[in-house]
């Protein structure tokens, strides 16, 4: 694909944004009842949301002009962080974490795939040799604090190679390498891989150069328009002067440095604007001083009929559902604005490679330098009105006035409020002993490579269906993997997506052994760079013993996690912490450590903390319920998978371990017989299965499915009994119980009330006791 292909793929997709941008106020505004509707419009908007950033995505990624990346990247941002404001009003509307498109869908003709929602390359990219740098410092720690010397030299070798093949894997999966097998693939894919390569080095040879522009240019125009740029600042505000004094009788009070000098009186405004300003101020002081002498007529005071009757209003514009303000519209809208000024008829024919456009440059630099000349011309300027104040002062023959100055200086003053700090227990230490010491400690541990598309799995394309008839539906493992991007990896990978959205500060991960919640969990480490920190029951047992020694492993915990964010602190069995009874054999361990504590953490991170908790549990139910919904905001039920699932399962390990697929390996019929067991159950048996020497043999005696039943007959699958309980637990939880209130006939206003309520009494009944 060229760079026009790309650049018309954004104009498209710009288009496609502005009209979505213009629908979207119209539909929101008004106060709705009906929730049918109110679903299929935020469903809809959702969806193209989702195909917009497809688009822009892929744009980002590929197209090599430096400042077109940027406003595509502020706008891709936007795009992220509306996708998540929608996801949150589904959620509160509807009452659970997943929704089912089926009938959108087919009305969009969109295939359910294209409502998989990718992982901006970017995040990896941008910060590669960061992550590098602390692998690499990660390696090193771990094999300096071997046990047994005399395997020193021979663990450094071995971690070596091992970290050298990590890398290998991370470039191929970034794009910057060719894949292992790449003479074997075909002509057109090796020329694609190879267009892609010399992409995203012209990609950063034009963002280098950019960043060199940036400085030269600002240099040049220093030099050639500076002097100018610092008269006609003089001659501007010496006119200013003049003119208040002829409309008012006196001279202006200069702005101060903090109300941002003269740039407050001048910014956009031509000095015709300025006079009509200082007009109409003085109109506006004439009219407030009127209306202070008259007196305020006291309004009559509201008799019970009334009060009730505007609580019954209250009642009804509350019933109906209105849209919450979006925090991100407004920077789309300035991104899609500034691409109509600039970019959208902007002729590019001269510039072929697709570099920077000095023009521009010179034009941002010029305000720059505007803004750093205005400070010195404002402490000139600020002399010279002192000077034309004394001169005037001294002809009248009487004091300039003080006493105004001084009610300003007042005014001006605010009250600083003294804010109590956390006590810091290491200052006196570096990041880098905290982080040495956090990895002796086996508290902050190397995450697996691997990726969420590695998540393998299948649409639920029942859902509308069964929801149509009160069933409520198990999450397909693609509705999970979609969770976790939007909960998880969005928020951690981007700063400005994390600050503004829907905060998400901790995720459990529920379903029974086998499903994959670790690897999801490394998952979201991989995809964003993220440090990993367990702080499982059985990792912490020990270390760091008392109260003091706790609390400086969750200090030490999360200085380094904030000061090297993004962050994920990870909970294995994390219903321990929460055990409703200990068990004997645990008690020596303290597995309840941190059940106090992780309530004052999740209070203690800031919107600019990209920091997540993510718990994993097997036995939910053996945890304290509200204690442990208190700390999980949001808990995403991890099933078991359905036949649709297995089979693509059985399909793609298969495949990766080395086995061919021939007709006589029926593996609709594996996916059948093999409903309850789980993706490690897959894995173990296939690995098992598919030794070398089987490998070899293939050509002669292909694969068939009794091998891998016969294999598996061995295991215990996960019984439709264990997965109910799973969902007779997550219907006791907050968003649970609002969800079966709403399916057995409550709406889902009377749900949130009555949970509401009955939390209230449990609250009670809790101080009588």
């Amino acid at each position: 694909m060229s760079n026009t292909m790309y650049n018309k793929m954004w104009h498209q997709t710009q288009e496609a944004l502005g009209a979505l941008l213009d629908k979207e106020p119209q539909k929101m505004v008004e106060p709705q009842r009906n929730q049918g509707f109110i679903f299929q419009t935020l469903a809809t908007f959702y969806i193209k949301y989702v195909q917009i950033f497809r688009n822009l995505e892929n744009v980002y990624d590929q197209i090599v002009h430096p400042q077109k990346r940027i406003l595509i990247r502020k706008v891709l941002d936007g795009v992220m962080g509306r996708i998540l404001e929608l996801k949150n009003e589904m959620v509160e509307l509807e009452l659970t974490e997943f929704h089912y498109f089926d009938d959108i869908l087919q009305d969009l003709k969109l295939a359910p795939q294209q409502l998989d929602i990718p992982i901006p390359k970017y995040f990896l990219k941008e910060k590669l040799e960061v992550i590098k740098g602390r692998e690499k410092i990660l390696a090193q720690i771990l094999a300096d604090s071997g046990i047994d010397t005399s395997e020193m030299v021979w663990r450094r070798f071995h971690q070596c190679k091992k970290t050298e093949k990590l890398r290998e894997e991370e470039m191929i999966f970034l794009g910057m390498n060719p894949p292992p097998l790449f003479n074997e693939v075909s002509a057109t894919v090796i020329q694609a891989e190879k267009v892609d390569r010399l992409r995203n080095e012209v990609q950063m040879k034009h963002e280098e150069d950019y960043r060199e522009a940036l400085v030269t240019i600002k240099n040049d125009l220093k030099l050639i328009e500076g002097l100018d740029i610092k008269e006609n600042l003089q001659d501007q505000i010496r006119h200013w002067f003049i003119e208040c004094r002829n409309l008012t009788g006196t001279f202006p009070d200069y702005p101060d440095i903090e109300e941002g000098g003269s740039a407050i009186i001048f910014s956009n405004k031509t000095i015709q604007q300025v006079i009509e300003d200082i007009i109409a101020n003085q109109e506006e002081e004439e009219k407030n001083e009127k209306k202070k002498k008259k007196k305020k007529e006291k309004q009559p005071k509201k008799t019970k009929r009334q009060k009730k009757g505007t609580k019954e209003k209250n009642k009804e514009e509350d019933e109906k559902w209105k849209m919450s303000p979006s925090l991100f519209l407004p920077a789309m809208k300035e991104g899609c604005n500034a691409y109509k000024e600039i970019w959208m008829n902007k002729d590019e024919s001269w510039n072929f490679s697709q570099d920077f456009d000095p023009e521009l440059i010179k034009e941002e630099k010029r305000k720059e330098l505007e803004s750093e000349i205005r400070v010195q011309v404002d402490e000139l300027m600020r002399q010279e009105l002192k000077n034309l104040k004394l001169a005037v002062d001294r002809e009248r023959e009487h004091p300039a006035k003080v006493g105004k100055k001084k009610k300003k200086g007042k005014k001006g003053k605010k009250k600083e409020k003294k804010t109590k700090k956390d006590k810091d227990l290491t200052a006196d230490r570096t990041i880098e002993s905290l982080y040495k010491e956090l990895v002796e400690e086996g508290l902050l541990i190397q995450a697996l490579k691997v990726n969420l598309s590695d998540y393998i799995g299948e649409y639920s394309y029942l859902g509308t269906t069964l929801r149509q008839v009160s069933i409520e539906p198990m999450p397909s493992l693609l509705d999970v993997r979609q969770l976790i991007t939007l909960y998880g990896i969005w928020p951690l990978g981007s700063a400005a997506v994390h600050e503004k959205a829907p905060l998400v500060k901790s995720l459990l991960l529920a379903g029974p052994s086998g499903v994959g919640k670790k690897m999801l969990v490394h998952a979201i480490c991989t995809e964003t760079g993220a440090n990993l920190f367990n702080l499982s029951s059985s990792n912490i047992a020990g270390k760091y013993p008392g109260k003091n020694g706790l609390q400086m492993m969750l200090h030490a915990v999360f200085k380094v996690a904030r000061q090297l964010q993004p962050s994920v602190v990870w909970i294995e069995d994390t219903e321990k912490t929460f055990y409703k009874k200990v068990p004997n054999a645990e008690k020596t361990n303290e597995p309840k450590r941190l059940k106090r504590h992780l309530p004052q953490i999740l209070k203690l991170l800031k919107p600019d903390d990209r920091i997540l908790i993510v718990g994993t549990t097997r036995r939910p139910f053996d945890a304290e319920l509200q204690p442990f919904c208190r700390v999980y905001q949001k808990i995403i039920l991890v099933p078991r998978p359905d036949y649709a699932s297995r089979y693509v399962l059985w399909k793609q390990i298969i495949e990766r371990n080395g086995g061919v697929l021939t007709s006589a390996l029926n593996v609709s019929c594996l996916a059948k017989v093999t409903d309850g067991f789980t993706q490690g159950h897959i894995v173990k048996v296939v690995k098992a299965v598919l030794t070398d020497q089987r490998i070899r043999r293939q050509i002669h005696k292909p694969l068939t499915a009794v091998e891998f039943i016969t294999a598996i007959t061995s295991m215990d699958p996960v019984y439709k009994e264990e997965e109910e309980s799973f969902k007779n637990w997550y219907a006791k939880t907050p968003l649970g119980k609002k969800r079966a209130l709403a399916i057995t006939g409550g709406s889902a206003e009377k749900a949130k009330d009555k949970g509401k309520r009955k939390e209230k009494k449990e609250k009670k009944a809790k101080k009588k006791k």
